[in-house]
């Protein structure tokens, strides 16, 4: 009896460790990524890039150096993709698209396949903030501090719950 109740709580408390390793990476923290931006970019210049088609200065020593800084010694991009499924990403808190910079403050590790949030539902938001960002529905000041203050809580306000 004893060696069953051992292998329960040691069964709940990896599962309890892996539902808090997923929730960890919905926000960055603060402290470590505070978010940063590219100088000189203005709101007309940020709106006539062709994002995706500019180039990226993010390097592998940059995501390494996230990745440690975060606690995640020993991991590069290669654990983001076991076998064949991305699990995660070196993700800017300020999204390129409104003018974030490629610095290791503006970057963090991000879940990619957990629910329900995840870095497919903040590319998403990044991507609706730039629009309305854009169309003058919002300042570029506002859509960059919902990414910084929560983004989770900018998602819901366009998106409402993630399924």
């Amino acid at each position: 009896m004893k060696r069953y109740c051992m292998r329960f709580l040691l069964l709940v408390a990896t599962l309890l460790l892996s539902v808090l390793m997923c929730w960890a990476d919905d926000l960055p923290d603060i402290n470590k990524t505070p978010g940063a931006v590219r100088s000189g970019l203005t709101k007309a210049k940020i709106c006539s890039i062709k994002w995706g088609r500019d180039e990226r200065h993010v390097t592998a020593s940059m995501k390494q150096l996230v990745f440690e800084l975060y606690g995640y010694s020993g991991y590069d991009d290669s654990h983001c993709v076991p076998a064949g499924k991305r699990t995660c990403e070196i993700d800017h808190l300020i999204s390129r698209e409104l003018g974030g910079a490629d610095v290791v403050e503006n970057l963090w590790p991000q879940a990619y396949g957990t629910s329900p949030w995840n870095a497919v539902l903040k590319d998403k938001l990044e991507n609706r903030l730039h629009k309305e960002m854009c169309a003058n529905k919002i300042s570029l000041k506002k859509a960059r501090n919902m990414l910084v203050n929560d983004w989770r809580k900018a998602y819901m306000i366009y998106y409402g719950s993630p399924q």
